[in-house]
């Protein structure tokens, strides 16, 4: 009978000294130059002692243009070699092996870390807020990127990481190029599940003829989107089959993305017995068992106790228990229950405690989803800046911070307090935070009031994904056959990138609604157009200059009307 002390051996040769494994968790330490620094190698120095068998790093990007979030890390070069072997050497000390997770965040790039349009399998937008919509890659770029993940993976192994872990899962381009609902292409990169599948496939063919053959690759693969239209438990189990016959070395199951996060226990509806046995997705991983083969099975997500650890692995249904969120409040939590000075591992339910009329609404279910997942993140800087964690912090110390630097300072990079600030993010996080804590709340109220403008007025767009109204407040020059809007930041507006999608809209003129088809006019002067929204020509210098003050990347974008 398995148990989680029992060492396990890898198809490459290496062994993991026992059952237990830190999974990814990303913890926004990089430097400004998307380095590893003192921070990451304290973090990674509590994890490497804390009884671990396997030590997963958090996201590292393939591409410096384009960051999942401020403060990763990102190898496409050796420029940082020194640094990276620090970090390595730093966290196998204690013993443990160490693995480097790898990625790309493709149309799921944070628009203030990511300069460049996100790209994707198909230009296929998110259904978030805020997030600009992708265009889709062409098939050199594809070749580009399944080259980027092996060069990084070729300087993993260089500086002393001992495998790498590549992030097929919670909606990154790997899981993107998976999923029906994304990958709508019909070239050999999509179109049925079989090419859907070729991306994954090169990325780990390319790996592998990068590295030695003792070096361990690895994929962290979803069970299912959890979304219509999306990748499913069949599809998944497909995948796994043919991954298996590539030499992998383990393949860790999780679940969902960051429109539907089942990785982090919300909304997927669980069995009874999954309820008792903890673990999110271990049904699933029964059930992928003979579709892997000999290929070794992680499960992350869920665990607490130490005996649903013991009777997870004792029972075959899996090899590795991956241990995510509970590492940050306790980095020796693998040791803890080796050697069982705990029973159970403490990780808090981050919740505000709202009453149920107010935190079942979907922008407040959202705001705790990115709560928790920043508390948690406040426990890794805490290691980092040489401080043990704080398991009773409060959520609300946590919401305070957000809240005050909401639009402006939440997604500020966290690679280095001395980096310059980029302008052009500067502007759209200032304009934001003008917008809705200034003059959104101001234009509504005047509508609450009866009080009309042409000037200041609202416009309604589709949601990408969700298909539901949006409207915003906006600032309109109206004339005989439509109007004139300006996107001050282009795409990285949620509004503009909806009219990507869906160019039908309404706009409120005085005390009626009006129809029309909105079109982005990259071609038109946009100065000059911010001067003519002025309502009275003494004040279009004002009114210019107002624009030009807010304004990144800002486009024209003009409404004929249909009604």
């Amino acid at each position: 009978m398995t148990a989680l002390s029992d060492q396990l051996a890898l198809p490459c040769g290496q062994v993991l000294p026992n059952r237990l494994m830190k999974a990814a968790l990303s913890e926004g330490l990089g430097t400004a130059a998307g380095a590893p620094d003192e921070r990451l190698e304290r973090l990674y120095s509590r994890w490497g002692t804390g009884g671990f068998g396997l030590v997963v790093t958090g996201n590292v990007m393939v591409d410096p243009d384009h960051l999942g979030e401020p403060g990763n890390v990102v190898i496409a070069d050796e420029r940082h070699l020194d640094d990276l072997s620090r970090w390595a050497r730093t966290a196998k000390d204690g013993g443990a092996r160490l693995w480097m997770q790898i990625n790309h965040p493709g149309r799921q790039a944070n628009p203030l870390a990511t300069r460049s349009q996100p790209v994707a399998p198909s230009a296929i937008g998110l259904g978030l807020p805020g997030i600009p919509a992708p265009r889709a890659l062409t098939d050199a770029e594809i070749v580009d990127i399944v080259g980027r993940f092996a060069t990084t993976a070729r300087i993993a192994e260089r500086a002393g990481f001992d495998g790498v872990q590549i992030h097929g899962a919670h909606g990154y381009l790997v899981s993107q190029f998976l999923s029906p609902s994304a990958n709508q292409r019909d070239d050999r990169w999509g179109g049925d599940p079989d090419r859907r599948a070729r991306f994954v496939l090169e990325v780990v063919r390319a790996i592998r003829a990068e590295v030695s053959p003792s070096f361990a690759v690895a994929i962290k693969l979803n069970s299912a989107d959890f979304q219509r239209g999306g990748f499913t438990e069949d599809e998944s189990r497909a995948v796994v089959r043919r991954l298996a016959a590539e030499r992998l070395d383990l393949i860790e199951i999780s679940g969902g993305s960051y429109e539907s996060p089942a990785m982090m226990g919300r909304p997927v509806a669980r069995s009874a017995s999954t309820v008792a046995r903890e673990a999110y997705f271990l049904e699933y991983a029964q059930s992928v068992r003979a579709a892997a083969g000999s290929v070794p099975l992680a499960v992350t997500g869920g665990f607490r106790s130490r005996v649903a650890m013991v009777d997870a692995v004792e029972s075959g249904e899996c090899d590795v228990v991956g241990l995510g969120r509970p590492s940050a409040v306790a980095p020796g939590a693998a040791g803890d229950i080796l050697h069982r000075r705990t029973e159970r591992l403490h990780s808090p339910s981050v919740s505000l405690g709202l009453p149920a009329r107010v935190s079942t609404l979907p922008n407040v279910k959202s705001l705790e989803g990115a709560l928790d997942l920043q508390w948690h993140t406040d426990q890794l800087h805490r290691i980092g800046a040489g401080a043990d964690p704080d398991p009773e912090r409060t959520p609300w110390l946590t919401a305070a911070a957000m809240l005050k630097h909401h639009g402006v300072d939440a997604f500020r990079s966290r690679r280095g307090s001395t980096a310059p600030k980029d302008p052009t993010l500067r502007k759209f996080e200032v304009e934001r935070a003008v917008g809705r804590y200034l003059a959104n709340p101001a234009v509504r109220a005047l509508s609450r009031l009866g009080i009309r403008t042409s000037f200041a007025t609202e416009l309604e767009t589709t949601g990408r994904k969700s298909g539901l109204a949006r409207t915003v407040p906006v600032s309109v020059a109206f004339d005989d056959t439509g109007a004139w809007v300006i996107s001050q930041h282009g795409t990285r507006s949620g509004w503009a990138a909806n009219i990507g999608a869906e160019p039908k809209v309404r706009v409120r003129q005085g005390n009626r609604w009006r129809t029309g088809i909105a079109e982005l006019r990259p071609a038109d002067d946009v100065v000059a157009r911010a001067r003519s929204f002025a309502p009275n020509p003494v004040l279009a210098g004002l009114t210019a200059a107002t624009f030009r003050a807010l304004q990144s990347t800002p486009v024209s974008v003009r409404i004929t009307f249909t009604d």
